[in-house]
């Protein structure tokens, strides 16, 4: 889909060169000549770009979001009040606003032909404040699956492990954590660690897809991948396979790898307090090398092989 100007950026300045996007419509960049007229425009508020200046994307729930004065003015008065991606770009590139399914959408534990299982809070007397159900679902088509929600990261990046054929998928993602991956991978290249960049090994679990593994020495009942705001994690090298890299150069990829990506994590934690939460560290096994865990679940957690 082309994309135009629309005349409510007058009232905005002009800040954007945005169009509306339908589910499953083409989520390719902006052309070029769009791109450069509006590059001498205003920024987006920098909030919308996180604290790491790398998000693309925004989830809005439609109940709560609707009638932000930005997207009324940006996409007219109907903007966020029903699933879908608007699409904007400034000097600074892409940008998404992504609507997302209510809760209420999942019935029987289930949204069309995905199974997502019931959340720990649905059950009786369950968990309540930061295990409170999720606000809603962002709908991923295949044609959306790359659309980029940071810098390095995709949609796809955090999509539960099963259900291969079935589509659209069902996925909760919150931007905090992606901010604090891409500051983990600022802080990582900061300590002179040649990383080219982090990748997810395992993001959002549906309720039922975690239920397979709950158990001793598996994941726990509650665990934070069920509410998107946690990943596992490793750090690659461009060219090299896709494991965790000989991060410290000692010849080896190993726990203290592992450790060092960890400690990139709780420098960001050091310096945003904002975004504290669990990290944990984990070896290598016959099919994955060691990875980290990371969240942004409000309080500070620290297990692993520290």
């Amino acid at each position: 889909m082309p994309w135009v100007t629309v005349a409510a950026l007058a009232v905005l300045a002009g800040i954007l060169a945005a169009a509306p996007m339908r589910p499953g419509s083409d989520p390719r960049p902006a052309p070029e000549a769009a791109l450069a007229a509006v590059a001498a425009r205003p920024a987006l508020p920098d909030t919308l770009r996180g604290r790491s200046g790398k998000l693309r994307a925004r989830f809005l729930l439609p109940a709560r979001d609707g009638s932000i004065p930005l997207l009324r003015t940006l996409f007219g008065d109907s903007a966020g009040r029903r699933p879908g991606v608007l699409a904007a770009a400034d000097s600074a590139g892409p940008f998404h606003f992504i609507t997302v399914r209510p809760f209420t959408d999942k019935v029987r534990g289930r949204i069309g032909a995905y199974a997502i299982g019931n959340f720990p809070g649905e059950r009786p007397g369950g968990r309540t404040g930061a295990y409170r159900n999720p606000d809603g679902f962002v709908e991923v088509t295949e044609r959306i699956a790359d659309l980029p929600v940071s810098r390095q990261f995709r949609l796809r990046d955090f999509l539960t492990h099963d259900q291969a054929r079935v589509w659209p998928k069902y996925l909760v993602l919150r931007e905090p954590l992606v901010d604090k991956l891409e500051l983990v991978f600022d802080e990582l290249r900061a300590m002179g660690v040649a990383a080219g960049r982090l990748r997810v090994m395992s993001g959002f679990r549906t309720p039922q897809y975690n239920a397979q593994g709950v158990g001793a020495g598996g994941r726990v009942q509650d665990s934070r991948h069920q509410y998107g705001d946690a990943a596992d994690v490793y750090a690659v090298v461009d060219g090299a396979r896709d494991w965790m890299a000989d991060l410290n150069r000692d010849g080896r990829v190993d726990l203290r790898d592992a450790r060092l990506l960890a400690s990139a994590a709780e420098r960001v934690e050091a310096a945003h307090p904002e975004l504290v939460g669990g990290i944990g560290i984990y070896p290598a096994t016959s099919a994955h090398g060691p990875f980290v865990h990371i969240d942004v679940r409000g309080t500070r957690a620290r297990w692993g092989a520290w």
